[in-house]
């Protein structure tokens, strides 16, 4: 079998240098492009294994070497836990790119009946690794970076009413959300309608403005929010009659928060 090193060795200096920008990106690690670039053609130096007689442990320990070098090369040490988090989203972006590449490969390459795979003699080539890599690193930055500012922001909300009545749901930190009643001053939470019974409930109506309108807005003072076991009673929920759609979120918090949870 002929194995074409130059190739081989762009092919891997390449994807290397995918991997270590995405894991800059998604850390905000901000690394200069020589340092990538330096830290690439060191990683491309396992094609040398190619040619040595070693066992795969050997082989194992050496490849985890050399990603340790690239880690330090590219991104410096600061302290262990900046190291190993570098470390470990390397790896992780690797196998996610290496995932979608190998399903890919399997997908054109192979056709199965039930169980058995049978090749149809088509692979996935060089040059379609080099520009399906990039859009697949891509999104999963998009996506990660999407996960950050949603999953950081959301936190679960215990809710205790008047009437004795308690609700547990998902809040998102909005720092839009600055609705405050004029009349008592006290900051409000929005509430999906149908989150929580209104019956049974004293409401009372808000002003506030939106896109130019003047409306009113549905509230209740409730007894306390908790919220990372710490409860708050210096505020109001107001019922919104849109939804949110925000994975799952059933509640805004109000940017007066932001203080105490981030």
């Amino acid at each position: 079998m002929k194995v074409y090193v130059d190739l081989v060795f762009l092919l891997n200096l390449y994807l290397d240098f995918l991997l270590l920008m995405t894991t800059s990106l998604v850390l905000k690690r901000n690394a200069s492009l020589k340092k990538l670039i330096l830290a690439s053609l060191l990683g491309s130096l396992s094609i040398l294994f190619l040619f040595w007689n070693i066992n795969s442990l050997l082989l194992f320990f050496f490849k985890i070497g050399i990603a340790i070098f690239m880690m330090l090369v590219a991104f410096g040490y600061k302290d262990l836990k900046y190291f190993l988090n570098n470390l470990g989203y390397f790896y992780m972006i690797s196998v996610i790119l290496g995932g979608f590449l190998y399903y890919l490969n399997i997908e054109f390459s192979y056709t199965h009946v039930g169980l058995i795979f049978i090749n149809k003699g088509l692979n996935i080539n060089a040059l379609v690794l080099f520009i399906i890599s990039p859009f697949i690193l891509y999104i999963y930055y998009r996506q990660a970076k999407k996960m950050k500012t949603t999953y950081n922001l959301t936190y679960e909300v215990l809710v205790l009413l008047k009437n004795g009545k308690k609700y547990t749901m998902h809040g998102f930190l909005d720092t839009g959300n600055k609705l405050v009643d004029p009349i008592t001053s006290k900051p409000i939470i929005l509430l999906e309608k149908g989150v929580i019974k209104e019956e049974n409930i004293n409401f009372y109506y808000v002003p506030f403005q939106s896109l130019n309108n003047n409306n009113l807005l549905k509230c209740l003072k409730p007894e306390y929010i908790e919220i990372n076991h710490k409860k708050y009673k210096n505020y109001l929920l107001g019922i919104s009659d849109k939804k949110f759609h925000l994975d799952g979120v059933e509640c805004v918090l109000n940017n007066k928060l932001m203080e105490d949870l981030t």
